[in-house]
């Protein structure tokens, strides 16, 4: 660790080393070293990449997946249309003060407990889009 501290220090300091992307570069690096152990399990995960056996490329145990029906599919998005509905006039006001909130340093989570109440979960993932865009890594 204290290597770490003095290889920044040898870049000028945090504001050195941000300058030159140093921290992002090492994130990168970390995080590429961490995926690769995990694929090649010299990282063992349990659930990720243990249940593979040793010297083998399929998987020992199966999972069957639990899927929805067509009736589970159209009631779920039938509720949905009607929570749409009955909150129809104070959804939009729910979300404009998040917004709000969010684009001014306000306290957000207050403004999400109110809006969790007449919005969405779509509703309001956009509204913070809208606001502050979505994330992009950079590779």
């Amino acid at each position: 660790m204290l290597v770490e501290f003095e290889r920044i220090a040898d870049r000028g300091g945090v504001l050195g080393a941000m300058e030159t992307g140093y921290q992002r570069g090492r994130i990168q690096d970390e995080s590429m070293l961490y995926e690769q152990r995990k694929h090649d399990g010299t990282l063992p995960i349990i659930g990720v990449n243990t249940f593979l056996a040793k010297g083998s490329d399929h998987v020992t145990a199966s999972v069957d997946l639990a899927r929805g029906t067509q009736a589970e599919k159209k009631s779920q998005l039938s509720r949905l249309s009607d929570f749409h509905e009955r909150n129809r006039e104070a959804a939009p006001v729910a979300l404009t003060q998040l917004k709000l909130a969010a684009s001014s340093g306000g306290n957000v989570f207050e403004a999400l407990m109110a809006a969790v109440r007449t919005c969405s979960l779509g509703q309001i993932s956009e509204a913070f889009f809208e606001v502050g865009g979505q994330y992009r890594r950079n590779v």
